[in-house]
């Protein structure tokens, strides 16, 4: 018997925002593995060609660019970049999110509502446009955006990271529903409380972690790397039937 290769990505070009780190690391690493070209990208060079070079000792393909999504300009930029070097885009994964405030919603602060706004939202939005575009020309390809959990169940003091995520959701079955006849299916990956920098403010708070633990049936915090399965089951021709999905990885907690 032959090994299945539907999560084979060999041709592929990937590019992943927020790839110095965290859930795009692990996805960028794993994308990488299964033989697909990818792009690291963050705001800062230096993460992104750390990650880059990573996947590139252990025999993969990347190349690393920066790209600040919540800048109209850089994301304008990042895909002349993709235009040129590489000609198409075969998969998008958006990833870099931003969550500047942790308070009671009546305190939010209107430079932080701007701020996540302007990346959780407008930065995957024009992403995900531009990104289309390209996958158009060439008869298709997968957008995944990386929402939350609590795009579904609003976290604690965490109102418009909320917020913005249950608008990335519902911008998921957008591009889903519209850009199907193209060849391109869009899904969204909803984590739980995964062990990052970006959630060290509740793993490393041991009252809000206990607080949590006894809501996810599993009984821990997830690593990075247990998101990236579910990122390339979405980006392969595994899941070729799937489109306008919300699938949670998270132990159990919105059960």
């Amino acid at each position: 018997m032959s090994k299945t290769n539907l999560f084979d990505l060999d041709g592929k070009i990937a590019f992943v925002s927020g790839a110095s780190r965290g859930i795009g690391e692990a996805i960028a690493k794993l994308l990488a593995q299964q033989g697909a070209h990818v792009i690291v990208s963050s705001r800062k060079i230096d993460g992104c060609q750390a990650v880059a070079d990573a996947i590139i000792a252990e025999g993969g393909k990347a190349t690393a660019i920066a790209c600040h999504i919540g800048e109209m300009e850089q994301i304008q930029g990042v895909f002349a970049q993709i235009r040129e070097q590489f000609g198409r885009l075969d998969i998008l994964v958006n990833n870099a999110a931003t969550n500047p405030q942790f308070c009671n919603v009546l305190d939010t602060d209107l430079s932080a509502f701007q701020k996540t706004v302007d990346v959780n939202i407008r930065g995957y939005y024009f992403m995900s446009i531009e990104g289309g575009k390209l996958m158009k020309q060439n008869g298709g390809g997968s957008i995944i955006n990386v929402a939350s959990i609590n795009g579904v169940t609003p976290g604690e003091f965490q109102g418009i990271y909320s917020v913005t995520k249950a608008a990335v959701i519902s911008m998921t079955k957008v591009f889903a529903k519209e850009c199907a006849q193209f060849g391109i299916r869009c899904n969204a990956l909803l984590p739980g409380l995964t062990d990052t920098k970006f959630a060290s403010a509740l793993v490393k708070n041991d009252s809000i972690l206990n607080t949590a633990l006894q809501r996810i049936p599993l009984k821990r915090v997830a690593e990075p790397s247990e998101m990236a399965g579910a990122v390339l089951y979405l980006a392969s021709n595994a899941s070729s039937y799937t489109t306008g999905v919300a699938l949670n990885v998270d132990g159990g907690f919105l059960a």
